[in-house]
């Protein structure tokens, strides 16, 4: 039986009516394998990814776990201690200070993307004249030093005569000394991070809305939607997985933010204890107390903490992304 459809003659009719023939009364063959014939051709190509995985990223995470079960002399050597780190860990209230003061960096962070949603919409509209430049004067912040970022940032924040205390004098508002007070040291940083994210989120949202179909914007235009209407109802909703990607790039970047920190604040600023994240009191035990074991406990739970939000943001991605 001919399931294809060919003239009669063809080369595939041919084969087929051989076929039959040959296989008239002769058991089912199984079918061929699809790839029995790429030998190890495939591995030898994933093999540079695979071992580079392997070694410098799987091979420290199984590292770490196993140090944070042992402890670490000042000297070198370890000796196996169970989960002594981790009890005396969530034991120790510099966790839950240096977790809520990441949280508090985290959410400020977070607010750049709204910004940069409003901004990159605004660049994106036609016959804007030097679109590039903007995009580029907003992208340097991104690719420009921490240290060198942080060095004109501590003068902005110096609070006898930085220019944003001198700004909110103008305002009636006396300004605190940002990078010396509890709390206040926590929001500067912050607001760096916030400036120094707007360049890499405009630039995928930019890539975003070139995706969406002039089409749409002109039918909406007809139907009498206002600017406003048009970027809540179209350009909002299409962009959702680039601001779905934007926020886990976002959040894993936040939980991990150290140089920042420490290049603002010093490390002789005496309000540093009270404002160090989940890192830095990684940092500070592992590299300054010396206390390696502690520090592998600490940089785990950093790593749980980071993979339950990723999880928890997948798994609610389903109700806001729209994917078509």
């Amino acid at each position: 039986m001919t399931t294809e459809t060919h003239t009669p003659g063809s080369p595939a009719l041919t084969r087929t009516g051989r076929a039959a023939r040959a296989g008239r009364g002769a058991p089912p063959q199984p079918p061929r394998r699809r790839f029995a014939g790429d030998g190890i051709w495939p591995w030898l190509f994933l093999a540079p990814l695979v071992g580079g995985i392997s070694v410098f990223y799987f091979w420290p995470i199984l590292q770490t776990a196993f140090y944070s079960l042992t402890d670490w002399g000042a000297f070198g050597g370890w000796d196996f201690a169970g989960f002594e780190n981790y009890v005396a860990l969530f034991a120790d209230p510099a966790l839950y200070l240096s977790f809520g003061n990441t949280l508090l960096y985290t959410g400020i962070v977070m607010l750049g993307i709204p910004i940069a949603v409003f901004l990159a919409s605004l660049l994106n509209l036609p016959g804007l004249r030097f679109a590039s430049l903007y995009r580029v004067l907003f992208f340097l912040p991104y690719v420009a030093m921490p240290t060198a970022v942080a060095m004109v940032w501590r003068i902005i924040f110096n609070g006898d005569f930085g220019l944003l205390n001198y700004g909110l004098g103008f305002l009636g508002i006396d300004g605190p000394y940002w990078i010396s007070t509890p709390g206040a040291a926590t929001v500067a940083v912050a607001i760096v991070g916030l400036w120094s994210s707007l360049g890499f989120a405009m630039i995928v949202l930019a890539a975003g809305l070139k995706s969406i179909p002039p089409e749409m914007y002109e039918a909406s235009e007809l139907d009498g939607a206002t600017r406003w209407r048009q970027f809540r109802s179209i350009t909002v909703p299409l962009l959702t997985p680039s601001i779905f990607f934007i926020s886990i790039v976002t959040i894993i970047s936040s939980f991990q933010v150290f140089d920042l920190l420490y290049a603002i604040l010093g490390s002789s600023n005496p309000v540093l204890p009270k404002s160090m994240s989940l890192v830095y009191f990684f940092y500070r035990e592992g590299f300054v107390n010396n206390d390696k074991g502690y520090a592998a406990a600490i940089a785990m739970v950093i790593f749980v903490i980071i993979g339950i939000v990723t999880a928890i943001q997948f798994r609610l991605q389903k109700r806001w992304v729209q994917v078509d």
